[in-house]
């Protein structure tokens, strides 16, 4: 992931007053990103806007704000800058991670600065102010990848930007997707011997009161000369809600509740996966599973929480589609 090095900081001298002193933050991409300070020492990323470019501002973070300012480099003509302020030490770190963002989206020169800066902005919100999260566990790293997959390679397509909302398993929903009329749960194996999948209580497996309950199977191998990665797979995802603000932050909130942090993106791109095989089945009477309903005469007493495996190898008669067009739903 690049990033802004401490030395290109520490480069920098204490102004007086108002004034800012700044240097190229990474010209080996960009020209246009400066990283600067102020006479408190606190650190700014600038970025010079040409004559068409729009503004744009933003202080909905608690540890960093965007204004435009007009500023005179090194004595030279005033200019219009996006001025993106760290208002809080804590967040350097991030900061750095940032400016590599804005700096590889300023390349690209047909996209409008102040574009780039909202992305890059919208991807970060939720971990300004937070306590660093920890590395993601390899088990959740398959599953927050499954259930990505799922929304990219299978909804999107059929569904459009709108079947994000459907994602609610971050919040803690008994099923990973919901809608009025079905939910999705979804399920995430290496194992190579078929579908087996672990089933985390009684009530995953549960159908939705109203409506029918699907399984979406996700049969992975870990390989290194394999293209897909969870951080390549989140920003496919990102791209594609672009243009739909509400359900970018919905995205961006639900990877937060679940504990992803772009800080371990080099770690988390390393982690190469292939999808050996994908598969919807519809949760039917003769779908293997454990409910409330299994048991008569209720819970035997003393047991609190009941986790099991499946396996789906002998159950093809239930697959509902094999490939993302044959999705039944509408």
């Amino acid at each position: 992931m690049t990033s802004i090095a401490q030395e290109t900081w520490d480069r920098l001298t204490l102004p007086i007053g108002e004034r800012l002193v700044a240097r190229p933050a990474l010209p080996e991409i960009t020209p246009k990103l400066l990283c600067a300070i102020d006479s408190a020492g606190g650190r700014h990323l600038l970025i010079s806007l040409g004559i068409a470019d729009e503004e744009y501002r933003d202080r909905q973070s608690r540890g960093v704000s965007v204004a435009t300012r007009d500023l005179s480099v090194h004595g030279g003509t005033t200019e219009k800058y996006l001025d993106v302020a760290c208002l809080d030490a804590g967040g350097y770190g991030i900061l750095d991670l940032m400016g590599g963002e804005i700096a590889r989206g300023l390349a690209d020169e047909t996209k409008p600065p102040a574009e780039t800066v909202k992305r890059v902005l919208a991807k970060w919100r939720r971990f300004w102010g937070q306590i660093p999260q920890p590395m993601l566990s390899r088990e959740e790293q398959l599953g927050l990848f499954a259930e990505i997959w799922f929304l990219v390679e299978w909804l999107f397509p059929k569904l459009g930007q709108e079947a994000i909302m459907a994602w609610r398993g971050p919040w803690g929903s008994r099923h990973d997707f919901e809608w009025d009329d079905k939910s999705v749960e979804v399920k995430a194996t290496t194992i190579t011997r078929g579908r087996i999948h672990k089933i985390h209580g009684l009530d995953q497996l549960a159908g939705p009161e109203n409506g029918i309950l699907f399984l979406f199977s996700v049969s992975l191998r870990e390989e290194n000369g394999a293209t897909n990665d969870l951080p390549r797979l989140i920003d496919v995802c990102r791209n594609y809600l672009q243009n739909f603000d509400d359900g970018l932050a919905h995205f961006e909130n639900a990877l937060a509740h679940l504990g992803y942090s772009p800080i371990f993106e080099d770690e988390y791109s390393k982690f190469k996966l292939r999808v050996a095989e994908n598969v919807l089945f519809q949760v039917a009477a003769d779908f293997p599973k454990l409910t409330s309903e299994s048991f008569s005469n209720g819970m035997p007493a003393g047991i609190e929480r009941v986790d099991y495996e499946i396996n789906l190898n002998t159950f093809n008669h239930l697959i509902v589609a094999s490939q993302p067009a044959l999705l039944p739903f509408s």
